[in-house]
């Protein structure tokens, strides 16, 4: 019954982000949530008390789980230990999600190895996370449903323990490795960093790690799995992004002489180096490969909802107020905007190649910003302005 009556009221009080509340006893709705189009102070004043209303609604959602240290979705639950370590900086704490061994096997082996991760790293500051894997297989860390609670952790950090939602950190070894070697790329817009520790990549592309610093921590010893060569491999592949691009593809990777599977932590080396990094919510450049959990955004870009599919590509930079498609496998694209990346008050254009396929005017609108911090329930992610562009019929 209390969590009913706390969702009933998380809903009531997140509604004031969504429409204007006529409530006589509940927190009034700004007044510009009503008008058509937001000047850029405007906009800001607008994105602050939609904070706010936010930041209010999932800590009271989200307050019997954070009590419980367990999320629940469906039939899956996610149990949750952390430790805080040093003082609160100005800007909020940092989150580092660790992610423990195990995988494909009994209950106990898992509950020994998130044991285990729980006290495997210190960093110097922030909330050291480790949830427990939601099932007790191979994929523990990456199924399908792992990415909303991921998110899901990542608000209630946010709410609940004053985190930067720009300084959040995921690492993990082994089974936690391979999590790693999944969810970076694939979610590699909510991390600041990423570190992976003695896990095997399979079949992931790299490409969506353009804006992402990230380590690679291997033995030079651990072949099962020829965990030492495929990592060796991926070391090598980073190298050439980032030869390629050399803007992006910030790595390291570490192949430990005389270690096997354990490299006796060695590989704390990745804390402060994580530590060392914010997230860019806004890059000036996007490199977006679909993973094997399909996403409708990633960053600044959006994609058609019926055409996602593993392996599709776009890739689109900007530059002053024109955006230019480099590459795309969808029949259009959609981009999110905001003062920061753009002048707003100026004509925006979108080319692709010699074509241009837009260009105009766009208007900050209230609608948008609710609509867009409701999609993406994070508070880099509020755009006042959007332009969808047709590359095909």
């Amino acid at each position: 019954m209390k969590r009913v009556l706390l969702l009933i009221l998380a809903s009531v009080l997140f509604a004031f982000c969504q429409a204007p509340s006529t409530t006589p006893d509940g927190p009034a709705e700004s007044p510009l949530a009503g008008k058509v189009s937001l000047t850029k102070s405007e906009c800001q004043e607008y994105a602050a008390f939609l904070e706010k209303a936010w930041r209010d609604s999932v800590k009271i959602a989200l307050a019997d789980s954070f009590e419980k240290k367990s999320l629940t979705r469906g039939n899956f639950t996610m149990r949750l230990d952390w430790r805080i370590f040093g003082n609160k900086p100005a800007d909020g704490r940092s989150l580092f999600i660790s992610l423990h061994g195990g995988g494909g096997g009994p209950a106990s082996m898992n509950d020994s190895q998130w044991e285990n991760q729980k006290k495997l790293y210190q960093p110097a500051e922030g909330v050291y996370l480790c949830p427990r894997g939601i099932t007790d297989t191979w994929d523990l860390h990456f199924r399908p449903e792992s990415d909303a609670f991921y998110e899901e952790l990542i608000r209630m950090a946010v709410t609940q323990l004053d985190v930067n939602p720009d300084k959040v950190y995921l690492m993990g070894y082994s089974a936690g490795g391979d999590g790693v070697w999944r969810l970076a790329p694939r979610m590699a817009d909510h991390w600041a960093a990423a570190s992976m520790m003695a896990g095997h990549p399979g079949d992931v592309s790299l490409l969506s790690l353009r804006n992402l610093p990230f380590m690679i921590w291997c033995g030079a010893l651990d072949a099962a799995y020829n965990r030492n060569e495929e990592c060796t491999k991926r070391i090598a592949e980073m190298d050439a992004l980032q030869a390629a691009d050399p803007a992006g593809y910030v790595h390291e990777g570490h192949i430990v002489a005389g270690r096997e599977h354990w490299m006796y932590l060695e590989d704390a080396a990745a804390v402060p180096w994580m530590a060392r990094y914010r997230r860019n919510p806004n890059p000036d450049k996007v490199v977006w490969c679909q993973g094997d959990e399909p996403k409708t955004t990633f960053y600044w870009l959006g994609a058609p909802t019926g055409e996602i599919a593993k392996g599709k590509v776009a890739c689109a930079r900007r530059s002053a107020n024109t955006i230019e498609i480099l590459a795309c496998d969808y029949s259009g694209l959609t981009f999110y905007l905001n003062d920061e990346m753009f002048d707003l008050d100026r004509p925006v254009r979108v080319t692709f190649g010699e074509k241009v396929l837009f260009e105009g005017p766009v208007t900050r609108s209230p609608e948008t910003m609710r609509r867009t911090l409701r999609e993406r329930g994070d508070l880099s992610f509020i755009f006042p302005a959007s332009i969808t562009v047709k590359l095909m019929d």
